[in-house]
C-alpha cells in the first residue's frame, strides 16, 4: 500500500488537504514526536502561511475570466529531455517564427548513493530521475508546455516553480500533483537567460525538496543567438550542464550517516540537519565524483564548450583551474557578457552561463571555488580536453630537481 508523506496532515486526500499545503508540524496530528519540539509552533505557522499562498495562487487562475491564448502562428514541437551533463538537442539562432515546445518529466524518487567511500545516501525527489533534473532550452517567444507526471508508487506530493515563467508562483500553484496524477502547464518564455527551477509543494517541504535534488535548469536563448558587445554572434560547440547539490543527510549518535527504507522517512531528522545550515555534501550533478574519473566530460583544443551552473539553494563561485571565462553572463542574456574572468559568480537560487574556448589539451579542474566545498565536500568536476600542447602559452622549463644551497 503506498504510504503519502505529508507531515502535519491526516492521511491524504483531495477531501482534507488543501493543494500545496504539506504542513511540517506531525507530531500534533500524527502522534508521533517528529517535530515535537518548542520550535514546532513556529513552524506550522510559516507552513500554514506557505500553504495558503500557494493554494491562492492556484485558486486566482482558475478563477480568472481571461481568454484563452491565442496559439496561432505557433509551430508543435517536441523536446527530448537528456541527462545531466548533456543537453536535448537544439538551434542555437532560432529559424522560422516561435514554437510551443512540448516536454514531459516525470517526478521520480530514488535511492541514490552520494559518496561511496562513506555509504552516504539519499531518497533523491527528482525529475525524470537525474541530479540535476534535465536542461530545458527554449528560445526568447517561445511557450513551454509541460506534462508533469507524479508516478502512482511516489510517496510524496510534488510540483514545479519555473523560475523563467511569469505568475502564479512560476507555476507553482497550478502544478500540484499527487501520486498518481499529471498536469499540462504551458509559460511564454519572454527573458532570455538561464533560470533555476525547483519542487515548491509549500512550507518546510521547499527546502526539503530542494535539497534532496529536485532543482534544474532552463535556457532561453535570444532567438538570434547569444552575442558579445559589440554584436556579434557567439556560438558553441559543446554544452557542459552543472547542477551543484548541497545535501544535509542526517547522521546516527556514531556519526554514520543513516538509511531509510522510503522516501520521507528522513523528513525530521533532515529538517534537524537542514537548521545548521551546514552541508554534509556539496556536489555537482547528484554526487561525489559524478563527473570526474571514467565520468568526465571529454573535449578537444579548440572547441567552445557552453558551461551552464545551477544552484537552486546557495551560493556558489565557479573556476575553471587552467582556463577562463571568456564571457560570462552571470544574470541575464540581455545584458552584455563579462569578459576574461577568473572565478564567476552564482547567486543561491539561480542558473547561469559561462563560455569558454579550450587552448590546451590536459585534465581541467571545474571546481567551485570555496575550496573547502571542492575538496571535501565534493564540489569538483573533471574536462578532459585533447589535442596538441602548446609551449607558447605554458612550457615546463626545468622539471623539479634538487638544489644546492
Amino acid at each position: 500500500m503506498t504510504k503519502f508523506i505529508n507531515p502535519g496532515l491526516m492521511k491524504t486526500n483531495r477531501r482534507n488537504v488543501l493543494r500545496g499545503s504539506v504542513l511540517a508540524g506531525a507530531a500534533a496530528m500524527t502522534g508521533t514526536a517528529a517535530l515535537a519540539t518548542p520550535r514546532s509552533p513556529k513552524l506550522s505557522i510559516a507552513n500554514t502561511t506557505s500553504a495558503n499562498l500557494y493554494k491562492a495562487a492556484g485558486e486566482q487562475a482558475k478563477d480568472s475570466t481571461a481568454k484563452p491564448a491565442d496559439l496561432s502562428g505557433y509551430t508543435r514541437v517536441k523536446q527530448e529531455m537528456v541527462a545531466p551533463p548533456y543537453a536535448p538537442v537544439h538551434e542555437q539562432v532560432a529559424t522560422g517564427g516561435p514554437k510551443i515546445v512540448e516536454i514531459t518529466m516525470d517526478t521520480t524518487e530514488r535511492l541514490m548513493v552520494v559518496d561511496e567511500d562513506t555509504g552516504a545516501s539519499v531518497w533523491a525527489l527528482t525529475y525524470n530521475g537525474s541530479v540535476p533534473g534535465p536542461l530545458i532550452i527554449v528560445h526568447e517567444g517561445d511557450m513551454v508546455e509541460l506534462t508533469l507526471r507524479n508516478p502512482v508508487d511516489s510517496q510524496m506530493e510534488h510540483n514545479i516553480d519555473f523560475h523563467a515563467s511569469t505568475g502564479a508562483l512560476g507555476g507553482g500553484g497550478l502544478t500540484h500533483v499527487y501520486p498518481g496524477e499529471e498536469c499540462v502547464l504551458r509559460w511564454k518564455a519572454t527573458k532570455p537567460g538561464c533560470f533555476t527551477y525547483h519542487c515548491a509543494p509549500g512550507g518546510a517541504m521547499i527546502p526539503y525538496h530542494v535539497c534532496h535534488g529536485m532543482n534544474g535548469a532552463v535556457m532561453v536563448l535570444p532567438r538570434d543567438g547569444l552575442k558579445d558587445k559589440d554584436g556579434n554572434l557567439l556560438s558553441y560547440d559543446k554544452i557542459a550542464y552543472i547542477g551543484e547539490q548541497d545535501y544535509y543527510l542526517p547522521k546516527d549518535e556514531s556519526g554514520e550517516y543513516k538509511t531509510y527504507e522510503a522516501a520521507g522517512d528522513d523528513y525530521s531528522d533532515s529538517i534537524d540537519a537542514m537548521r545548521t545550515l551546514t552541508p554534509t555534501h556539496s556536489v555537482f550533478n547528484g554526487a561525489v565524483g559524478a563527473i570526474t574519473g571514467e565520468n568526465a566530460m571529454k573535449f578537444a583544443v579548440g572547441e567552445t564548450v557552453l558551461m551552464i551552473h545551477n544552484q537552486a539553494n546557495r551560493d556558489s563561485r565557479p573556476h575553471l583551474i587552467g582556463g577562463h571565462g571568456n564571457y560570462v553572463w552571470e544574470t541575464s542574456f540581455s545584458e552584455p557578457p563579462l569578459t576574461g574572468l577568473e572565478t564567476w559568480f552564482v547567486r543561491g537560487g539561480t542558473a547561469m552561463a559561462s563560455m569558454y574556448t579550450f587552448e590546451q589539451p590536459g585534465v581541467y579542474a571545474y571546481v567551485n571555488h570555496n575550496l573547502i566545498e571542492a575538496a571535501l565536500l565534493g564540489a569538483t568536476a573533471h574536462f578532459v580536453v585533447e589535442g596538441e600542447w602548446d609551449n607558447a602559452l605554458m612550457e615546463q622549463v626545468v622539471a623539479p630537481r634538487e638544489f644546492e644551497t
